[in-house]
């Protein structure tokens, strides 16, 4: 388990390793920020296994790649030409501008 308090920004790629039976739970206290042309690497780690719990807004910004299972309390914003492997829940609402989900 990995928790913050306040905002989490993710400014460059970031690679999440260990392997198909690995689970990754993260809780964000804020809002989710996935820059612009960004992307999350997977080396044996599965998406359906990791975790994203948040309770501000989670935006991905255009062109980012995103990986793992959203459960907003909020908003969720896909940004044009953003994609993911994974699944989107959100209590409030859901924006996709020009994106590609896949399930795993």
């Amino acid at each position: 388990l990995y928790k913050w308090t306040s905002a989490v920004n993710i400014t460059s790629d970031i690679t999440i390793s260990g392997t198909a039976t690995d689970t990754w739970i993260f809780q964000v206290d804020g809002d989710l920020n996935l820059a612009a042309a960004t992307s999350m690497i997977l080396v044996g780690a599965l998406p359906e296994n990791i975790v994203w719990q948040v309770a501000g807004t989670v935006n991905m910004g255009t062109t980012s790649h995103f990986e793992g299972v959203v459960l907003g309390k909020t908003n969720v914003a896909m940004l044009a030409n953003s994609s993911m492997n994974g699944r989107l829940l959100a209590q409030t609402s859901i924006a996709l501008h020009q994106t590609t989900i896949t399930q795993p």
